[in-house]
Parts: structure tokens; sequence; C-alpha cells
């Protein structure tokens, strides 16, 4: 016998997300399981600094108060709830739960994972911690636990930990789960999916984007699935929102994980009615033979000044600032020094704010004494005796700590995965049996290019769609094409050279492009743009957010039969 399909739901993409999520879903429609993601590598490195202060700290804490507010409701309707809350202290948010559920007299089962701390064998980290996979969450689930708390498992794992207890997967049913990797990821960060943060917002009813609901999948046996949203809420599911959200954080055609390689140049999206997407065809392999493990450690302190430039001649109020900040700088210089200046300025300006300039100045260093108040002494001594017009956006501080997120890999058998039941029964997940070496696909053939014909320049984002993120030092940028002769065009346009010609910053960094013609997307991955990681700020867009949106400014000659 078939068994019925899964509704599995997501009420938060990361730590601050939407506060009335979890109340939004249990109340707008039918779901069986509902899946929180908390954890970013950021959030890691401050719940690492939230234990240092407190040893019972390291969860998500808002994650406890909305279940305050919505855990009767959910037990009420028979909805499980698994989240990554846990963060570095899975257990005591799991205890924090029981006690909560026993004051308001709620009978609920709660149950953990944990395995993934690794910290103690990486000394002088602040954290490090293994991605784990859903079969710690499945476990607790077969068990009957209604609340599932983890720590860090890998985003997708609160989606395949379900699947695999409620369809009765085993470890080397690799194409179910990787079909249930893929609607994880798309679920994972929450209004991403429904048309939050969507390249061609502007298409739509403004109506639509105030408020997006959070993105729900109808799961199959098989593996397939349909990913959708309440009835009545907000936002919109369409083809494009879901190959944005798939295209986030990723890399080649090839999605290791520690259930299941997902092949993303396997996935089919079409779409099955108003805010109904269909992903099938997803193939799977067996995992790799190691665990990826984030690693969090402080790399010591920065500082920054902001000086703005109004009006004429920014270029030598700039020059002069940098030289007098080096000769102050010169006794004591700091380890690394950055300046950036950012034209905002426009000539004939209408508003002071319009006809300024913005220079950055940000320094590091492991002695905070070298970025605190060497550097704002220096600064603000030059108030009266630097360029005409001298002004900061804020007064330097004393410097900060910033963190450095690093990646390591050790095989399966090195973690203990273990699933803490509700009744204390401690179930040791074994490693895959099956696991493989994570090789790059071979390039897949690319359309006929498009007959030669007039063209026109204007902004790449006429024509495609792109959506950016961070992966520790690295970023990726997906773009996509919406019709096939955009495709056509796309696949041989947009090149490596040509996309180190458009995005600078690039231009001497390695820079892979992959290629999903299932997608029309063209994925390409930047190494070390982002320095030491999003918590060391090395750029002005530290997680590269918005590099997708600045590749789509950009202009290119495009056919005009595309326009």
């Amino acid at each position: 016998m078939t068994a019925a399909p899964l509704r599995i739901g997501n009420f938060s993409g990361f730590y601050g997300d939407r506060f009335s999520a979890l109340r939004e879903m249990l109340d707008g429609g039918e779901v069986d399981v509902l899946t929180g993601d908390y954890l970013a590598e950021l959030t890691m490195l401050i719940l690492a600094r939230d234990r240092l202060k407190d040893p019972s700290a390291g969860y998500a804490r808002t994650f406890l108060r909305q279940l305050e507010d919505t855990l009767g409701l959910a037990h009420e309707k028979g909805v499980r709830i698994v989240t990554n809350a846990g963060g570095l202290n899975p257990a005591g948010l799991a205890a924090a739960i029981r006690e909560s559920a026993d004051r308001m007299d709620i009978p609920v089962r709660v149950a953990h994972v944990e395995g993934d701390d690794l910290t103690a064998r990486h000394p002088g980290s602040l954290a490090a911690h293994a991605y784990l996979g859903g079969f710690g969450v499945a476990e607790c689930l077969r068990a009957g636990a209604d609340v599932v708390v983890t720590g860090r498992v890998t985003d997708a794992a609160l989606v395949t930990g379900p699947a695999a207890a409620h369809f009765g997967w085993k470890p080397d049913d690799h194409d179910r789960l990787a079909g249930a990797v893929v609607a994880g990821h798309v679920l994972e960060c929450g209004a991403q999916a429904t048309g939050g943060n969507y390249a061609f917002f502007g298409e739509r009813d403004p109506r639509d984007l105030r408020r997006p609901g959070f993105p729900l999948a109808e799961l199959h046996e098989d593996g397939s699935s349909v990913v959708t949203k309440h009835p009545g809420t907000g936002g919109f599911v369409d083809v494009g929102t879901v190959t944005a959200q798939l295209l986030y954080e990723t890399g080649g055609a090839r999605y290791a994980g520690p259930d299941v390689t997902a092949r993303l140049d396997t996935v089919t999206l079409t779409q099955d009615g108003p805010d109904r997407v269909r992903i099938e065809g997803v193939r799977g392999e067996a995992p790799p033979p190691t665990l990826k493990v984030g690693r969090n450690r402080l790399g010591g302190f920065r500082n920054e000044v902001v000086f703005v430039l109004t009006g004429l001649d920014i270029e030598a109020k700039a020059a002069l600032v940098r030289e007098q900040m080096g000769d102050a700088l010169a006794a004591s210089p700091p380890a690394d020094v950055r300046w950036e200046l950012a034209r905002t300025d426009r000539p004939d300006a209408g508003s002071e704010e319009t006809a300024s300039a913005l220079l950055r100045l940000v320094v590091r260093d492991a002695d905070q004494q070298k970025v605190g108040r060497v550097l704002s002494g220096a600064a603000i001594e030059l108030a009266l005796a630097s360029y005409p017009g001298f002004h900061v956006v804020a007064p330097p501080g004393k410097g900060s700590p910033y963190g450095v997120f690093e990646d390591v890999y050790v095989p399966h058998g090195d973690v203990d995965h273990v699933a803490v039941l509700h009744d204390g029964r401690r179930i040791t997940v074994d490693p895959p049996q099956d696991t493989a070496a994570l090789d790059a696909v071979p390039p897949p053939a690319l359309p006929e290019p498009l007959p030669p014909g007039p063209a026109a320049r204007a902004p790449l984002g006429r024509v495609a769609g792109a959506r950016s993120g961070d992966k520790g030092g690295n970023a990726n940028v997906g773009v996509w094409a919406r019709t096939d002769d955009a495709w056509r065009w796309l696949a041989h346009e947009l090149t490596v050279e040509r996309f180190r010609e458009l995005i600078p910053e690039a231009r001497d960094l390695p820079v892979s492009r992959h290629a999903l013609p299932n997608l029309r997307a063209l994925n390409f991955v930047v190494e070390g743009i982002l320095g030491e990681g999003v918590a060391a700020q090395a750029r002005f867009d530290p997680q590269a957010k918005a590099l997708g949106e600045w590749l789509r400014s950009r202009h290119a000659d495009i056919p005009e039969v595309l326009l």
C-alpha cells in the first residue's frame, strides 16, 4: 500500500526570522510536520559566544518563546515539530521545552539528536560541529517524538528525517532521499521560496510581496514533491521562485550531504497549478565518505571608520585622508588595512547626502589596541586638519572581535551520531555503508546558440534571474533563464571569462561554472571573495547576498528578440 503524502512546512529560515510564522503555519492549513532552520555559519559563532558567557546557553532562545505560544495548538492538531534550534546545546533546549510543556500541562514527547559537537577535538575553536544527516531525526520520530531538537545537521536533514520515518526509507534509498534533499533545500530558507528576495519581484503586484507566506512541500513516497503554501497567504510559488532557491548556496551538479548526494542536474520542475510546483526526476548517489565540520574560531579584532566625502574633488579628498591615516598609523600599523571608496555621489546633487561619497577604512589585528584607541585617535584628530567638509558616519569604537569560519572533513565513523529519545533511551545511528568519492560531473551538452541578429545594450537582468549566497569564504551566483531562447543565449554568453569581466572583484580569483540545463541555469562559484567568511566582514556585502543583483545590473549586448 502506498503511504499518504507527507506535508512538511517551514516556519523559520534563520535565527531572527518572523516570530509569528510558527503560529501562522499551524493556523493556515493542513500540515503534518513543521521544520525550523535557525543555524547559519555566523549563528554558530554567535551561539558559541553566548555559551562562553553562560554554559547553559547555546541554543536559539526565540524558538522556545515561539513554542510556548503554540505548543498546545501543535499538540491539538497532531503536528510534529523538527528544528535545529538546539544549536550548540540541543539537550539543554530539549530540557527547557519539557519544563515549559510541564508547566503548561501539555503532554508532549521531546527528543533530541546529538554527536555533532567536535569542539573538544579542535583546540582553539569556539565551536566545531559536524553536519549530520536526517536518520537521527527519523529514529526520534519513529519512537513517537512530538518535538525533535537537533544541533548542527544539514538544513535538508530537517526534511529527510521526517520523510525517512514516514515512508520507511533506508539509507540506500538514494533517489528517494535525494528528492527529499531537494525539497528540503527549497524549504530551508522560508519565504525565499514564496517570492521573498526574488529577482523578478517587480513584475508582481506589490500586495503579493508585503508578507509572503511560508512554504510547504507535499512529499511523496517516490521522493517527488509539490512545493506550495497555505491558501490565502501572501507571496507566490512558481518555477522561478523554486529555481532561485535551488540555486542558492549550491555549487556543481552533485549536491553532497551526509545521507545522499543529490544530482541537481536531474531535477525537473513543472508548474502544477497556481502556487504549486512539482519537483520530480531527482536522482541520488551514495554520500561522500566524509562529513563536513564547520569550525569557528576568533580571528582577532576589527574596527572601521567611514569618512564622508562631499561635493567636488572626491578622489583628491580620499587620497588626502588615506595619506594622513597612513602616517598616523605608521608607528604601530594594524596587520590588515583595507580601504573602499563607494562613489555614491552625484553631480549637481539636490541633497547633501546624494552629493556625498563614502570612504570606508577597515583594520584588523590580533592586538585589540592596534585597532582600538590608536585608530579612533588617528581618525578623530583629523577633524580640523583634513579635507573640507570632514566628518565621519560614526566615531570608531574600541575594536570588536571577529570570527573566522573554516570547514574540514572527517570520516563518518569519527562522529557519534545519537538519537536521544523522549524516554531517555539512546540509539546510535550507524554511518552509511555505501559511500562514493565526490567527483565532478562532466560538462553537459549545451543548446544550440541563437542565430545572429541585432542586439541592444541592456542590463543582463532583463533576461536572466540570479540569486547568490555564501559558503565560508566562497560565494555562489546562480543565474537562470526563463525561456528556452534566453537559455540558448545565456549558456554561450556568460562564460567564466565574461563573468569576470562583469564582476571585477572576481578577476584574480578562481571561478568555476556549472551548467544545469534542466533548470536553464548556470551556477558560478567564486573562491575566496569573502575572505575568511561572513564573521570576518571582509567586504561590503559579507554574505554575497546581493552579488547576483550586481551581476544582473551589468550591461551586455542582448539579442533584440529576447528584449
